[in-house]
Order: C-alpha cells, then sequence, then structure tokens
C-alpha cells in the first residue's frame, strides 16, 4: 500500500488527515520538529488503528532536504503544517527532487499563486504536486464546477466558510487571519478589480441547519481563482465568519482599528486564540460552509444555486482535510497526471463527498430557477410580451433609458412627502434612466426620471404573485398579476420595518406595465396617500442600453 509523509501530523488538520489515510489502507510517517510531539501522535494513531501502519519522524520543514523525504520511503508527502501565507515551498520543492508526489492545504492567496513555478521540475520528475487540496480552493471550486456545469453565462460566484465556535483554532490558522485583516485585499467586485479592507463588510448569509451567520471578506487563492476560473460579470467573493458573533464583531473592530492606525495585529495572535477558546461556550459548535452561483442556466433561465454543508459539534475540522484525502487517493489511483497545480478542476464534487461518509457532515443544494418576478408569478409569466420579461429576467446589471412625462403632487402635503422620497414635479416631457441590479434573491431600481432620483428594493417573491417592495425604511407588500398583455401592480399592506401598519392608511398605488406598438416597454405608474392625494404619476418607454 502507498506510504504518505504527513508533515504537521499533530496539528488540527493534519491529525485528522492521518486518519482518514489510515481508513483508507495506507501506510503513514507522522512528521514533525518535535520528537515527542511527533511520537505521540503517531502512538494515538497507533491505538486507534491497530492494525494500520505508522511511523513518527523528526524533520523540520525549514531545513529538509530531499534526502530526508526519500529517506522515509514515502511516494507522497503531504503538507499540512502552515501557514502558508509568505512562506516559500520548500516542501514541494525537495519532494519534486525526491521523486515524490506531494499536496498541500495552503490558503495562502501569495503561495498558490507562485505554485505553478514549480510545473515543469513536476513533469520533468513525473510527479504530481497540487496545492490548495483543502476547503479553498478545491472545495469551493468543485462545488461551482458542478453548479455552473451548462451555463451560459456566469454573474457572481462566492464561497464561505463559518467553523464552529469550539473548532480548535491554531497559532497559525490565528496568525493566517491576522496577516491580511484590515489590509488592502484585491477583490473583483462591480465588473472589476478593486480594493478592500480584509475583513470589512458585515454581510449575512443562510447556513441552513447552522442558520444565519455574519461573514467580511476573506483573502484567499479563491479570490483569484473564481475570478479566473468562472468568468463572472459582477463579482467574485470569498468570505469568512467567526463564531460567536460577538467574535466577528471583535475582528471587524480590530481590522477598522488596523486600517486607522496601521499597526501589525499578528503580535495579538496568542491572545486572541485564548480569547476565542473563553469565548467559544457562547456560540454555536456547528461548522458550515456555503457556495453560491448566480447566472443564466442553458435554457437562457435566470439561475441561482446554492451548495450548503453543515458539520455536527467537533465534526468540522474534519473537512479542509477531505480535498487533501480525496487528491491522495487519485494520484495514488494513476488519476492525476503529472505537474505542479491548484487543486481545481482536479477532484470532482462526488470524489470529495465521497469522503464525507465516515463524518457528521450533511449537504444540501437548494436551487431556483428563474428571475424573481417570474419565481412569484408562476407559468403566468411566460406568457408576458417578450419586452416585459425581458427587463424583469435580465440578470446582473442592467441599464435602461427612455422618455417619461411626470404629474406632480397634486397638494402642499402631497409635494413635501413627494420631495421627501425623491418623486420628480410635472414635466411634460423629460429623461428617464432605470438601473436595475439583480442578485437571484433582490432586484435593486435606481430610479431617475427627470432630474430626479429614487430607489427601491424588490424582494421576497411568494407563490400568487405576492412580492415586497422596499423604499427605504417602508415596505410595500405588492402583489403582480398579468392582465391581457400587462402586468399590473397591486398594493396589499405596507410595513415600517417589522411593524404592519393601517392598510387603511396604505399609499394606493396603479401601476401597469405593457408594450406600445413599437416593441417598447412601457409604465404608467400613479402613487397617492390617504387624505393627501397623489404623490406622483410617471409614464413613458424604456428600452435597454446597457
Amino acid at each position: 500500500m502507498t506510504r504518505v509523509l504527513v508533515v504537521g501530523a499533530g496539528g488540527v488538520f493534519g491529525s485528522r488527515l492521518c486518519e482518514g489515510l489510515l481508513r483508507n489502507g495506507f501506510e503513514v510517517v507522522v512528521a514533525g520538529r518535535d520528537p515527542a510531539r511527533a511520537e505521540g501522535a503517531a502512538a494515538r494513531l497507533r491505538a486507534a488503528f491497530p492494525d494500520g501502519w505508522v511511523e513518527a519522524a523528526v524533520m523540520d520543514t525549514a531545513t529538509l532536504t530531499a534526502g530526508d523525504l526519500a529517506a522515509t520511503g514515502a511516494a507522497i508527502v503531504a503538507d499540512a503544517a502552515g501557514p502558508f501565507q509568505g512562506a516559500e515551498p520548500g516542501t514541494a520543492r525537495a519532494a519534486i527532487s525526491a521523486g515524490m508526489s506531494y499536496v498541500d492545504l495552503a490558503d495562502g492567496r501569495d503561495f498558490v499563486a507562485a505554485f505553478p513555478a514549480l510545473d515543469a521540475a513536476a513533469e520533468a520528475a513525473g510527479v504530481v504536486a497540487l496545492t490548495g487540496c483543502s476547503s479553498t480552493p478545491a472545495l469551493s471550486n468543485a462545488v461551482l464546477d458542478r453548479l455552473t456545469e451548462g451555463w451560459r453565462e456566469v454573474v457572481s460566484v462566492e464561497a464561505a466558510i463559518s467553523p464552529g465556535a469550539r473548532a480548535p483554532r491554531g497559532l497559525s490558522v490565528m496568525r493566517a487571519i491576522l496577516s491580511w485583516l484590515g489590509r488592502p485585499v484585491r477583490v473583483f467586485e462591480g465588473g472589476i478589480w478593486t480594493t478592500r479592507a480584509g475583513w470589512s463588510g458585515l454581510h449575512r448569509r443562510d447556513f441552513g441547519a447552522a442558520g444565519r451567520r455574519r461573514v467580511s471578506l476573506c483573502e484567499t487563492p479563491d479570490l483569484d481563482l473564481l475570478a479566473e476560473r468562472f468568468r463572472p460579470g459582477e463579482r467574485a467573493w470569498f468570505l469568512a465568519g467567526l463564531e460567536p458573533w460577538p467574535a466577528h464583531i471583535g475582528a471587524w473592530a480590530l481590522g477598522l482599528l488596523v486600517r486607522g492606525f496601521r499597526f501589525d495585529p499578528v503580535p495579538l495572535a496568542k491572545a486572541l486564540v485564548a480569547m476565542s477558546g473563553w469565548m467559544s461556550v457562547f456560540g454555536s459548535d456547528r461548522g458550515a460552509m456555503r457556495v453560491e452561483a448566480y447566472g443564466v442556466d442553458g435554457q437562457g433561465r435566470a439561475a441561482r444555486t446554492v451548495w450548503r454543508l453543515v458539520a455536527e459539534p467537533g465534526e468540522g475540522p474534519a473537512t479542509p482535510g477531505l480535498p487533501a484525502l480525496a487528491a491522495i487517493k487519485a494520484i495514488a489511483a494513476g488519476r492525476v497526471a503529472p505537474g505542479a497545480r491548484a487543486c481545481v478542476g482536479v477532484l470532482s464534487l462526488e470524489d470529495i463527498v465521497a469522503e464525507m461518509a465516515p463524518y457528521g457532515l450533511a449537504t444540501e443544494t437548494v436551487d431556483q430557477r428563474g428571475a424573481i418576478y417570474a419565481r412569484a408569478i408562476g407559468p403566468a409569466f411566460d406568457a408576458l410580451p417578450a419586452p416585459i420579461r425581458a427587463l424583469h429576467e435580465a440578470p446582473g446589471r442592467s441599464l435602461w433609458r427612455g422618455e417619461a412625462a411626470t404629474e406632480g403632487a397634486s397638494g402642499p402635503l402631497a409635494a413635501l412627502a413627494a420631495r421627501i422620497v425623491g418623486f420628480p414635479k410635472a414635466q411634460a416631457a423629460c429623461a428617464a434612466e432605470v438601473a436595475i441590479e439583480a442578485d437571484g434573491e433582490r432586484s435593486v431600481w435606481r430610479r431617475r426620471i427627470g432630474g430626479h432620483g429614487f430607489a427601491s428594493v424588490l424582494s421576497h417573491p411568494r407563490p400568487g404573485g405576492r412580492m415586497s417592495e422596499r423604499f427605504g425604511p417602508l415596505r410595500m407588500d405588492l402583489t403582480l398579476t398579468p392582465e391581457g398583455g400587462r402586468l399590473v401592480y397591486r398594493v396589499e399592506g405596507w410595513r415600517l420595518g417589522p411593524i404592519p401598519l393601517p392598510r387603511a392608511l396604505a399609499p394606493a398605488t396603479r401601476a401597469h406595465e405593457e408594450v406600445d406598438e413599437e416593441g417598447r416597454f412601457v409604465f404608467d405608474v400613479e402613487i397617492s396617500a390617504p387624505l393627501i392625494g397623489r404623490l406622483v404619476r410617471y409614464r413613458g418607454w424604456l428600452m435597454r442600453v446597457a
């Protein structure tokens, strides 16, 4: 059976990888700098797998040579030591020189980006060298390969991880996080490359059975690889979170301090590891991961697909090593071509999921087809005229321009209310522009009519044509009904934040969309309020320009 040398076998992820290797019949050499720790790790593995073959070896990655590796008799080297940020691939070079294949669990963006420089040497030696055989980028890319298979267009991709509160956080992991926290991170966003601060943004994401959690921008190889491999039109994000939520907020606040005072937080690593241990009793011990893609499927429909993984308490640390285990099995079986590269496009999602069986890991995929209007209205949406469908189905960003005529408020109180919202004044003819940004969950409309701008957010599509439209703190509950080639909007209720307001006082809206004789999208909207009368009426046409 194939022998594997595991560097960092005494660590959180390395120990789980060793267990997986022994469970699959591999021989394991436990390597570490500290003889007592290496032998201790080997002893624990022998006790857990009495029929397995386990040996210990003292080895320092800072000084190891090809001869040191070859002397172990291993065919494959697995590096789970870290941290990889700012590191040189010395172990990989030594393995290639020794004629041994190599895998690692690297999540350092610079490390993974530089790794293909070893490709020529690996090919010449006839060995395989794979970096990033972990949750990022191997698992995240394998998921997206499956989710976007056959799609015509990818608008956005995103991966996010949220370890359980009691997941072990070693010193190397903490130092890796602090190396980029609060510092400029290059990210593809808004269709361009830009910079954002590490751990910036307080986003909330639904992790299924693990609940909704806060996540922030995280620097990993996926920020490069997702943009490169999937060519999204809008963005490629990798986010991460900490449990419990005060720990996440604390990291976010520390990032603000780093940005403001420009100091190095890495020396705080030991203290922060201790603090995370103290706070762990207050959070969920379920680890979670989610991967999301939004775009246009092979049938031309808007598609939003989310894959989620939830780990039961104590099982989360097994996840990062599973792609490495799957890669080692593939290399041992001769299914991977020689060369050095990131572990993307190498393993299928099924290869990795197959290694989850011994653990308390559950996955699910939520697949939404059709834009939010189509999901709310149902089959009747397909019977609407093409120009109406085109405006509401456009994925990502779209820009529509045309002309409009407006009627202003009917009285002084109505005029005051209209001015607060930003509704236009009366004009016989004026330019109209609507910028729409759709992401599969919501659609943001930024209107500019006659020089006046106002915006709303449409979201929460529900059967029966029901949807919500939010203007600032006010939310309107709408019903959308196709009637004779028109799409008619009716207000069924309204809220101030989460608080329902009296329906009798709700703004009255008479609104519909249709197509004129020139085939253009036409809108006619009148909004009135009880007691004070009409706030605005605007009518016109639009055509897509971008």
